[in-house]
């Protein structure tokens, strides 16, 4: 109950406290924040400053009714401020910091002192989240958003991996923040569970990327019903998933604030565009993610969320192609898949000749698509090639 009261109110209060600009916000739950009793308990905390402004809101279990006192108490404390509340203290809730960004909160609720420059990028203060971003395609595209100064949850299966690209995010010395949460796609409640953590620690949600994928290639002949599951439920159910929890967030926001968009973007594939030889269930599941993409998308713009999919072509740089050992290159060489081809770079040279781009897809080539769908308001729906050529719509 308390993390769906959670989901609920701090979105509300990051629109309803917010100005010209998107404030980011975050929860202090522990319990040593819940055990607080008084207001001058909850000044003698070391990090709250004696000029620090604290509103507070009684305790209830209807987050209707605590977004009701919201509502009234913010509207009464701008009439006489030029200022937000530097905190909101919601007794059995906890107590939520907010600022323009996320390495401020970390100064205000005492977790890290730093220096930092803030950067106004093209999504600064955004609020997003990448799946399946611990490595690979999904860990360039978070990497890009955090440079245009986006904070970013690195959600992915792969603890180690992921833990480590947040921590290598938040050396940089910028405004925004990383945060690493584990989650497998297929599973509703870890999925639940990402969004909760995103909320707590960021204070909303302005843009899921719905990237994680699996592929097991083979023909019928091939094909197991558990991989054919295992593909099935990571990439078509997880999309399925990351939009049903992520909307929900983004809705509250649209309630609060008119005219503010957010965004559910699929990484889709090629594949989704065009049938692939003895790839069917891959290719099946990319189909299928489009006409989830097209179906949310006429059911959430009522609510200022576009929902796009974004369709790469092969990224031969990646491991998929490119592993030494294991990848595609390596195997059609062996298979003698490329006739006359007697190198790797013979398999390579053949497969961009497909793209009358020359080249394979790069990670920047998607996020420039990314950026695009992100900053118009008008487009949704769409499945947008980022192929080079190789696949044109028609």
């Amino acid at each position: 109950m308390h993390d769906e009261i959670v989901k609920q109110v701090l979105p509300a209060l990051r629109m309803l406290a917010s100005r010209e600009n998107i404030l980011n916000i975050r929860l202090d739950n522990s319990e040593a924040i819940l055990n607080i009793q008084d207001d001058q308990e909850l000044r003698d905390l070391p990090y709250i400053l004696d000029d620090s402004t604290i509103l507070v809101v009684d305790e209830t279990t209807n987050p209707a009714e605590i977004i009701s006192d919201l509502e009234v108490k913010l509207s009464m404390w701008r009439e006489e401020r030029s200022y937000y509340p530097d905190y909101v203290w919601i007794r059995g809730i906890g107590l939520i910091a907010l600022a323009p960004s996320a390495a401020q909160l970390d100064e205000m609720l005492g977790q890290e002192e730093r220096d930092f420059s803030i950067y106004s990028g093209r999504l600064a203060g955004k609020i997003s989240i990448v799946t399946g971003a611990a490595m690979g395609f999904g860990a360039g595209i978070a990497e890009m958003l955090f440079q245009e100064g986006a904070n970013v949850v690195i959600a992915d299966w792969n603890e180690e991996a992921g833990s480590k690209m947040a921590q290598t995010l938040n050396e940089a010395l910028a405004s925004n923040r990383a945060l690493f949460v584990k989650v497998d796609v297929s599973d509703a409640e870890s999925v639940e569970n990402m969004i909760t953590e995103t909320v707590k620690h960021f204070g909303g949600l302005d843009l899921i990327v719905s990237n994680a994928g699996v592929l097991r290639a083979g023909g019928l002949d091939e094909m197991t019903p558990d991989n054919f599951d295992f593909m099935t439920n990571v990439n078509y159910k997880g999309y399925f998933l990351c939009a049903k929890y992520a909307s929900a967030v983004m809705k509250v926001q649209a309630k609060y604030r008119k005219e503010y968009f957010t965004d559910i973007i699929q990484i889709n594939s090629k594949s989704g565009l065009k049938g692939s030889n003895k790839n069917f269930a891959y290719a099946g599941g990319k189909f299928g993610g489009i006409g989830l993409t097209q179906s949310f998308a006429m059911e959430l713009m009522p609510h200022k969320i576009k929902v796009n999919s974004i369709c790469p072509g092969n990224f031969f740089e990646g491991p998929l192609w490119s592993d030494p050992d294991k990848g595609l290159f390596v195997q059609y060489l062996k298979a003698g898949k490329v006739s006359g081809a007697k190198t790797i770079e013979d398999v390579k040279a053949f497969y961009e000749a497909q793209v009358p781009a020359g080249r394979g897809c790069r990670v920047k080539d998607v996020f420039r698509a990314i950026l695009y769908i992100i900053e118009q308001e008008y487009e949704t729906g769409q499945a947008v090639p980022v192929t080079g050529g190789q696949n044109m719509l028609n």
